[in-house]
């Protein structure tokens, strides 16, 4: 995981009102975040060319806008810029063209660390694709996860929080990544955002930060359903990939 040196780098989240409150009070533990609110205006309104947007100066911004004018309009400032709601995917080609430096992922929890943009690169140093460290007692329960790196909307956390004291097997599992999906707050539009997607994320990142010595032991049910999620969540992420590069 690549690491930058930004000491004060400053993040704007935009939002029309609809999302992004609980991602601004999560970036607020780690950055400087200014939230900037811009009209909630139906999609299918064209924005008056007189309409002025007051974007402050940040270093990079993140939008949970829903009016692709607006997002243009962002894009347009030749900042980097995470987009957290894609309202149609042909919008992404069309700011990309205006600003190479726009990433969007499937899930905001599937951002990963390695876009070669400094500032997204530093961001995700902690928000994104999350990352856990967990600990297992002999008598097979979680005694403790670390989350080392967490989506924006705290579901992993609390997916985390929800595991302590609970045995390592299928149904709990099972109720991590419902726990998670529960706490998502990633809007559906379309096939580019989906829930499932992000329980399973957490689920299959949980399973690959276990120690050897943690799945040594396991019965061969546990071993088949961790077989198992690992290729669903490369099944639908390549899904969502596929219907995102159709317009790339």
């Amino acid at each position: 995981m690549t690491i930058h040196s930004f000491k004060n780098l400053k993040v704007g989240l935009v939002s029309d009102g609809k999302y992004g409150e609980r991602a601004f009070e999560n970036i607020k533990k780690r950055f400087e975040v200014v939230w900037i609110l811009v009209p909630d205006i139906p999609s299918n309104i064209m924005l008056d060319d007189d309409l002025e947007l007051d974007i402050p100066d940040c270093d990079i911004y993140i939008s949970y806008v829903r009016h692709p004018d607006i997002i243009i309009e962002l894009a347009e400032l030749q900042k980097p810029l995470i987009l957290g709601v894609l309202p149609g995917v042909g919008l992404l080609n069309q700011v990309r063209n205006k600003n190479p430096q726009v990433i969007h992922a499937p899930t905001m929890c599937s951002l990963e660390n390695d876009t070669g943009i400094p500032e997204v690169d530093e961001f995700t140093t902690f928000y994104g694709r999350p990352s856990y460290e967990p600990k297992i007692d002999q008598d097979g329960t979680f005694r403790e996860i670390m989350v080392k790196r967490s989506s924006l909307c705290g579901s992993s956390e609390a997916g985390a929080e929800f595991l302590l004291g609970k045995e390592f097997n299928i149904e709990n599992l099972q109720n991590f990544a419902l726990r998670v999906c529960h706490e998502c707050r990633a809007p559906r539009f379309g096939h580019t955002c989906d829930k499932e997607v992000a329980g399973i994320n957490h689920l299959v990142s949980l399973l690959n930060a276990m120690s050897p010595e943690d799945l040594s032991e396991i019965d061969e049910n546990l071993r088949l359903f961790i077989e198992n999620m690992s290729v669903e969540y490369a099944k639908r992420l390549d899904n969502s990939r596929l219907l995102l590069n159709e317009v790339i």
